[in-house]
Protein backbone atom coordinates (compact mmCIF):
# COMPACT_ATOMS: atom_id res chain seq x y z
CA UNK A 1 0.00 0.00 0.00
CA UNK A 2 1.36 3.39 -1.24
CA UNK A 3 1.62 5.88 1.96
CA UNK A 4 1.53 9.45 1.20
CA UNK A 5 1.69 12.37 2.83
CA UNK A 6 -1.62 14.57 3.61
CA UNK A 7 -2.44 17.40 1.84
CA UNK A 8 -4.23 20.45 2.62
CA UNK A 9 -4.94 22.83 0.02
CA UNK A 10 -5.01 26.96 1.63
CA UNK A 11 -7.24 28.91 -0.35
CA UNK A 12 -5.96 32.36 -0.33
CA UNK A 13 -2.73 34.01 0.00
CA UNK A 14 -3.39 36.94 2.73
CA UNK A 15 -2.33 36.78 6.52
CA UNK A 16 -4.91 34.15 7.43
CA UNK A 17 -4.33 31.75 4.74
CA UNK A 18 -0.07 31.75 4.91
CA UNK A 19 -0.13 31.52 8.70
CA UNK A 20 -2.61 28.19 7.70
CA UNK A 21 -0.17 27.27 5.96
CA UNK A 22 2.82 28.48 8.19
CA UNK A 23 1.24 26.47 11.32
CA UNK A 24 0.40 23.09 9.24
CA UNK A 25 4.09 23.30 8.01
CA UNK A 26 5.28 23.80 11.74
CA UNK A 27 3.56 20.51 13.33
CA UNK A 28 4.36 18.25 10.00
CA UNK A 29 0.53 18.11 9.34
CA UNK A 30 0.59 17.71 5.81
CA UNK A 31 2.41 19.37 2.28
CA UNK A 32 0.36 22.31 1.66
CA UNK A 33 -0.51 24.05 -1.69
CA UNK A 34 -1.49 28.11 -1.04
CA UNK A 35 -3.56 28.97 -3.89
CA UNK A 36 -4.73 32.53 -4.90
CA UNK A 37 -5.68 34.34 -7.66
CA UNK A 38 -2.25 36.28 -7.37
CA UNK A 39 -0.11 33.80 -8.14
CA UNK A 40 2.81 35.58 -7.23
CA UNK A 41 1.65 36.05 -4.03
CA UNK A 42 1.01 32.61 -3.56
CA UNK A 43 3.73 31.65 -5.06
CA UNK A 44 6.27 34.04 -3.03
CA UNK A 45 4.79 32.75 0.68
CA UNK A 46 4.65 29.41 -0.46
CA UNK A 47 8.81 29.56 -1.48
CA UNK A 48 9.47 31.92 1.85
CA UNK A 49 7.67 29.19 3.94
CA UNK A 50 9.45 26.41 2.50
CA UNK A 51 13.01 27.94 2.81
CA UNK A 52 12.12 28.38 7.14
CA UNK A 53 11.79 24.28 6.53
CA UNK A 54 15.85 23.78 6.98
CA UNK A 55 15.59 26.49 9.95
CA UNK A 56 12.88 24.75 11.46
CA UNK A 57 13.40 21.25 10.83
CA UNK A 58 10.19 20.13 9.32
CA UNK A 59 9.58 18.39 6.29
CA UNK A 60 6.57 19.65 4.24
CA UNK A 61 5.86 20.29 0.28
CA UNK A 62 4.70 23.72 0.07
CA UNK A 63 3.89 24.75 -3.15
CA UNK A 64 2.06 28.64 -4.38
CA UNK A 65 -0.50 28.62 -7.38
CA UNK A 66 -3.56 29.96 -9.05
CA UNK A 67 -4.61 26.94 -10.64
CA UNK A 68 -7.71 24.92 -8.85
CA UNK A 69 -5.68 21.42 -10.43
CA UNK A 70 -2.93 21.84 -8.11
CA UNK A 71 -5.30 21.24 -5.19
CA UNK A 72 -6.70 18.07 -6.43
CA UNK A 73 -6.41 15.30 -3.85
CA UNK A 74 -6.72 17.45 -0.50
CA UNK A 75 -7.74 15.57 2.33
CA UNK A 76 -8.72 18.93 3.30
CA UNK A 77 -9.15 22.73 2.09
CA UNK A 78 -9.27 25.47 4.12
CA UNK A 79 -10.83 28.61 2.60
CA UNK A 80 -9.48 32.33 3.74
CA UNK A 81 -10.46 33.92 1.03
CA UNK A 82 -12.82 37.19 0.83
CA UNK A 83 -12.11 40.81 1.83
CA UNK A 84 -10.61 41.36 5.53
CA UNK A 85 -12.47 43.95 7.58
CA UNK A 86 -11.52 47.57 8.07
CA UNK A 87 -12.47 49.61 10.81
CA UNK A 88 -15.78 50.45 11.35
CA UNK A 89 -17.56 47.14 9.27
CA UNK A 90 -18.93 45.36 10.67
CA UNK A 91 -18.49 41.10 9.49
CA UNK A 92 -22.09 41.43 7.43
CA UNK A 93 -20.75 44.41 5.90
CA UNK A 94 -18.71 41.69 3.19
CA UNK A 95 -21.64 39.93 2.72
CA UNK A 96 -21.79 40.20 -1.36
CA UNK A 97 -18.56 41.13 -1.87
CA UNK A 98 -17.29 37.36 -0.54
CA UNK A 99 -20.38 35.44 -1.36
CA UNK A 100 -18.94 36.22 -4.86
CA UNK A 101 -15.77 35.05 -4.23
CA UNK A 102 -16.54 32.26 -2.34
CA UNK A 103 -18.73 30.38 -5.17
CA UNK A 104 -16.01 31.21 -7.57
CA UNK A 105 -13.12 29.45 -4.96
CA UNK A 106 -16.25 26.43 -4.56
CA UNK A 107 -16.72 25.63 -8.13
CA UNK A 108 -12.73 25.13 -9.16
CA UNK A 109 -12.33 22.94 -5.64
CA UNK A 110 -15.48 20.66 -6.68
CA UNK A 111 -14.38 19.99 -9.96
CA UNK A 112 -10.68 19.06 -8.13
CA UNK A 113 -11.22 17.92 -5.03
CA UNK A 114 -14.64 17.14 -4.50
CA UNK A 115 -14.32 14.87 -1.64
CA UNK A 116 -12.24 17.01 0.83
CA UNK A 117 -13.30 18.31 3.96
CA UNK A 118 -14.17 21.67 3.96
CA UNK A 119 -13.28 24.45 6.55
CA UNK A 120 -14.51 28.12 5.73
CA UNK A 121 -13.09 30.79 7.61
CA UNK A 122 -13.72 34.04 5.62
CA UNK A 123 -16.39 36.12 6.67
CA UNK A 124 -19.57 36.57 7.39
CA UNK A 125 -18.64 33.29 8.68
CA UNK A 126 -21.97 31.21 9.13
CA UNK A 127 -23.57 32.69 5.63
CA UNK A 128 -20.15 31.98 3.59
CA UNK A 129 -19.98 28.72 4.92
CA UNK A 130 -24.10 28.06 3.66
CA UNK A 131 -23.02 29.79 0.38
CA UNK A 132 -19.91 26.82 0.16
CA UNK A 133 -22.27 24.52 1.08
CA UNK A 134 -25.25 24.91 -1.34
CA UNK A 135 -22.31 25.17 -4.53
CA UNK A 136 -20.33 22.35 -3.56
CA UNK A 137 -23.43 20.03 -3.03
CA UNK A 138 -21.33 18.26 -0.60
CA UNK A 139 -22.45 15.85 2.83
CA UNK A 140 -23.23 17.99 6.07
CA UNK A 141 -20.45 16.42 7.61
CA UNK A 142 -17.61 16.98 5.29
CA UNK A 143 -18.52 21.05 6.05
CA UNK A 144 -17.76 23.64 8.31
CA UNK A 145 -17.16 26.83 9.48
CA UNK A 146 -14.39 27.84 11.65
CA UNK A 147 -15.56 30.34 14.29
CA UNK A 148 -16.34 29.12 18.44
CA UNK A 149 -13.11 27.26 18.54
CA UNK A 150 -11.37 31.27 18.18
CA UNK A 151 -14.12 32.91 19.98
CA UNK A 152 -14.00 30.68 22.98
CA UNK A 153 -10.05 30.49 22.63
CA UNK A 154 -10.36 35.00 23.26
CA UNK A 155 -12.88 33.75 25.94
CA UNK A 156 -10.37 31.61 28.00
CA UNK A 157 -7.50 34.45 26.75
CA UNK A 158 -9.50 37.48 28.55
CA UNK A 159 -10.39 34.68 31.58
CA UNK A 160 -6.96 33.65 31.64
CA UNK A 161 -5.74 36.89 31.89
CA UNK A 162 -8.15 38.62 34.55
CA UNK A 163 -7.52 35.69 37.03
CA UNK A 164 -3.70 34.88 36.51
CA UNK A 165 -4.42 31.32 35.81
CA UNK A 166 -3.37 28.93 32.89
CA UNK A 167 -5.11 29.21 29.77
CA UNK A 168 -4.01 25.49 30.14
CA UNK A 169 -6.67 24.91 32.77
CA UNK A 170 -9.61 26.93 31.13
CA UNK A 171 -12.57 24.78 29.85
CA UNK A 172 -15.27 26.73 27.59
CA UNK A 173 -17.47 27.18 25.02
CA UNK A 174 -18.57 30.00 22.78
CA UNK A 175 -22.19 29.18 20.29
CA UNK A 176 -23.95 30.91 17.99
CA UNK A 177 -23.46 33.47 14.60
CA UNK A 178 -19.64 34.37 14.53
CA UNK A 179 -20.72 38.01 15.05
CA UNK A 180 -21.68 40.47 17.84
CA UNK A 181 -24.91 37.85 18.99
CA UNK A 182 -22.32 34.76 19.28
CA UNK A 183 -22.94 33.14 22.99
CA UNK A 184 -20.41 32.98 25.32
CA UNK A 185 -21.72 30.31 28.21
CA UNK A 186 -19.85 31.24 31.54
CA UNK A 187 -22.27 28.37 33.21
CA UNK A 188 -20.67 25.56 31.10
CA UNK A 189 -16.71 27.24 31.53
CA UNK A 190 -14.42 25.54 34.36
CA UNK A 191 -11.40 26.85 35.84
CA UNK A 192 -9.12 23.54 36.84
CA UNK A 193 -12.65 21.91 37.31
CA UNK A 194 -14.15 24.97 39.29
CA UNK A 195 -17.11 26.95 37.54
CA UNK A 196 -16.22 30.21 36.28
CA UNK A 197 -19.77 31.56 37.59
CA UNK A 198 -17.89 30.94 41.87
CA UNK A 199 -13.99 32.88 41.11
CA UNK A 200 -15.75 36.23 39.63
CA UNK A 201 -18.30 38.48 40.21
CA UNK A 202 -21.57 38.52 37.83
CA UNK A 203 -20.30 42.31 36.22
CA UNK A 204 -16.81 41.15 35.68
CA UNK A 205 -18.05 38.34 33.95
CA UNK A 206 -20.04 40.77 31.61
CA UNK A 207 -17.13 42.57 30.98
CA UNK A 208 -15.25 39.80 29.66
CA UNK A 209 -18.32 37.95 28.14
CA UNK A 210 -18.75 41.62 25.92
CA UNK A 211 -15.26 41.96 24.90
CA UNK A 212 -15.06 38.31 23.43
CA UNK A 213 -18.03 39.59 21.64
CA UNK A 214 -16.14 42.27 19.97
CA UNK A 215 -12.90 40.92 20.25
CA UNK A 216 -12.40 40.49 16.41
CA UNK A 217 -13.73 44.38 16.05
CA UNK A 218 -11.24 45.39 18.80
CA UNK A 219 -7.95 43.89 16.64
CA UNK A 220 -9.48 45.26 13.50
CA UNK A 221 -9.47 48.35 14.90
CA UNK A 222 -6.02 48.12 16.45
CA UNK A 223 -4.62 47.45 12.84
CA UNK A 224 -6.31 49.63 10.99
CA UNK A 225 -5.55 47.91 7.81
CA UNK A 226 -6.83 44.41 8.37
CA UNK A 227 -8.46 41.82 10.55
CA UNK A 228 -6.97 38.97 13.11
CA UNK A 229 -4.56 36.30 11.43
CA UNK A 230 -2.75 34.62 14.63
CA UNK A 231 -5.56 32.96 16.32
CA UNK A 232 -8.28 32.31 13.34
CA UNK A 233 -5.70 30.33 11.41
CA UNK A 234 -4.22 28.24 14.98
CA UNK A 235 -8.08 27.59 14.95
CA UNK A 236 -8.64 26.19 11.48
CA UNK A 237 -5.57 24.20 11.76
CA UNK A 238 -6.52 22.84 15.00
CA UNK A 239 -10.22 21.58 13.61
CA UNK A 240 -8.05 20.00 10.32
CA UNK A 241 -5.64 18.32 12.71
CA UNK A 242 -9.00 16.73 14.64
CA UNK A 243 -9.90 15.73 11.01
CA UNK A 244 -6.92 14.21 9.81
CA UNK A 245 -5.69 12.27 13.25
CA UNK A 246 -9.55 11.44 13.84
CA UNK A 247 -9.17 12.83 17.18
CA UNK A 248 -12.89 12.68 18.16
CA UNK A 249 -12.93 15.96 19.74
CA UNK A 250 -15.66 18.06 20.63
CA UNK A 251 -15.35 22.03 18.99
CA UNK A 252 -17.41 24.83 18.57
CA UNK A 253 -18.21 25.19 14.79
CA UNK A 254 -20.79 25.99 12.79
CA UNK A 255 -22.42 22.90 11.61
CA UNK A 256 -25.37 22.55 9.71
CA UNK A 257 -28.32 22.00 11.58
CA UNK A 258 -31.35 19.85 10.80
CA UNK A 259 -33.47 20.00 13.58
CA UNK A 260 -30.98 20.64 16.33
CA UNK A 261 -31.78 23.04 18.88
CA UNK A 262 -34.81 24.01 16.92
CA UNK A 263 -32.42 24.92 14.00
CA UNK A 264 -33.31 23.94 10.47
CA UNK A 265 -31.18 24.29 7.07
CA UNK A 266 -28.88 26.64 8.89
CA UNK A 267 -25.12 26.84 9.38
CA UNK A 268 -24.60 28.47 13.00
CA UNK A 269 -21.61 27.52 16.14
CA UNK A 270 -22.96 24.50 18.10
CA UNK A 271 -20.63 22.10 19.45
CA UNK A 272 -19.32 19.49 17.56
CA UNK A 273 -18.05 15.88 17.54
CA UNK A 274 -15.36 16.25 14.96
CA UNK A 275 -13.08 13.53 13.84
CA UNK A 276 -12.12 11.20 10.47
CA UNK A 277 -15.74 11.46 9.35
CA UNK A 278 -15.47 15.47 9.80
CA UNK A 279 -18.93 16.98 11.84
CA UNK A 280 -19.73 13.21 13.15
CA UNK A 281 -22.25 14.68 15.44
CA UNK A 282 -23.85 18.18 16.82
CA UNK A 283 -24.10 17.82 21.13
CA UNK A 284 -27.46 19.07 22.43
CA UNK A 285 -26.43 20.87 25.31
CA UNK A 286 -29.08 21.59 27.89
CA UNK A 287 -29.49 25.36 27.74
CA UNK A 288 -31.77 27.30 30.43
CA UNK A 289 -34.27 29.54 29.20
CA UNK A 290 -31.63 32.45 29.10
CA UNK A 291 -28.96 30.92 27.03
CA UNK A 292 -31.41 29.51 24.45
CA UNK A 293 -33.07 32.82 23.59
CA UNK A 294 -29.39 34.45 23.39
CA UNK A 295 -28.75 31.39 21.06
CA UNK A 296 -32.46 31.75 19.32
CA UNK A 297 -31.63 35.47 18.90
CA UNK A 298 -28.03 34.53 16.99
CA UNK A 299 -29.40 31.97 14.84
CA UNK A 300 -31.95 34.83 13.64
CA UNK A 301 -29.02 36.85 12.97
CA UNK A 302 -27.70 34.25 10.64
CA UNK A 303 -30.77 33.41 8.93
CA UNK A 304 -31.21 36.86 8.01
CA UNK A 305 -27.77 36.87 6.47
CA UNK A 306 -28.49 34.08 4.16
CA UNK A 307 -32.32 35.93 3.32
CA UNK A 308 -30.34 38.30 2.21
CA UNK A 309 -27.88 36.30 0.19
CA UNK A 310 -30.94 34.77 -1.43
CA UNK A 311 -32.05 37.97 -2.49
CA UNK A 312 -28.71 39.02 -4.12
CA UNK A 313 -28.37 35.72 -6.13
Amino acid sequence: MEHRRKKISVIGAGFVGSTCAHWIAAKELADVVILDINEGAAKGKALDLAQAGPVEGFDAKIIGTANYKDTAGSDVVIITAGLPRKPGMSRDDLLSTNAKIMKDVCTGLREFCPNAFVIVVSNPLDAMTYVAYETMKMPKNRIMGMAGVLDTARFKMFISEELNVSVEDIQAIVLGGHGDTMVPMPRHTLVGGVPLTELMPKEKLEALIQRTRTGGAEIVGLLKTGSAYYAPSASAVQMAETILKDKKRIIPCAALCEGEYGYKNLFVGVPALIGGSGVEKIIEMKLNDEEKRMLDSSAAAVKDLVEALKKLS
